[in-house]
């Protein structure tokens, strides 16, 4: 037996697993769950996952509906993350910068971090408009669907890259063939701007945030749209260059630089 399994044997903690088991599946799901639903889902009994269940409520991370039964996740999750400080940091930063850039450019404007294959919504802000196009707050996207995917894996070294390339190996070629061209581009030109993968008619423009050493540690994006009453918002071209004059705002005010600078 190898040592990684003899040491995950010695430390186990089921009680602990089980806990993180139905946070990760009711996180991953859209709707509240019931008990026995949970139970199925990660193969365990009705009365292992209903203990779990009473701690977790007790705790606020989930949330129980009388009515429906049913279990959900609470924001408690997202606010303990974000006392993380690096990620309170970003969020504290960029809240003004980018409530006055979705003012400016009458868009919506969120900022993503890396999670393994996915993207990470950690703030986001509505246009102030009557039209809004957003990502939800804690929402998880497949990294290869973004225009931030590209730009915060636009600076991996040879080694980094292939790492990430096994990972998405699952993804169709076509797919990881157009992360792969909108990650160069991003590299090239320091920001990333092509259509949406998920919503079309949106073109998402995606700038990224810098820190001391010049690494990408995030990227925010605008899900632009093109309204027809053309006097309501600044053109696509005008969009991004606000949006990566204040990219470069936030990552000055984090004590960042440019990887080239």
């Amino acid at each position: 037996m190898s040592q990684p399994q003899e040491r995950s044997d010695k430390y186990s903690a089921p009680a602990l697993s089980k806990g993180l088991d139905i946070l990760e599946f009711l996180a991953s799901e859209p709707e509240a769950q019931k008990k026995a639903d949970i139970a199925r889902a990660l193969d365990r009994s009705i009365s292992e996952i209903f203990r779990m269940l009473v701690v977790l409520e007790e705790r606020e991370y989930v949330a129980f509906d009388h009515h429906s039964e049913r279990y959900s996740l609470t924001t408690k999750l997202f606010e303990v993350a974000h006392r993380y400080p690096p990620i309170r940091r970003l969020s504290t930063v960029s809240a003004v910068l980018m409530q006055a850039l979705a003012r400016e450019v009458n868009q919506s404007v969120h900022m993503t971090i890396r999670h393994n294959t996915d993207i990470l919504v950690i703030a986001q802000v509505d246009s102030p408009g009557n039209n809004v196009t957003s990502v939800r707050l804690g929402a998880r996207v497949p990294i290869v669907q973004t225009a931030s995917g590209a730009v915060l894996t636009a600076s991996m070294d040879a080694q980094e890259l292939a790492s990430l390339e096994e990972q998405l190996s699952d993804q169709s070629a076509k797919l990881r063939k157009l992360f792969a061209h909108n990650r160069e581009s991003a590299a090239k030109q320091g920001y990333c701007e092509c259509p949406s993968m998920v919503v079309e008619g949106v073109i998402n423009i995606s700038a990224p945030i810098h820190d001391h050493s010049g690494q990408v540690i995030a990227a925010v994006t605008i899900p632009f749209i093109r309204r027809l009453n053309s006097g309501d918002h600044l053109t696509q071209v005008q969009t991004r260059k606000a949006l990566i004059v204040m990219s470069k705002n936030i990552s000055h005010l984090l004590g960042g630089r440019l990887a080239d600078s």
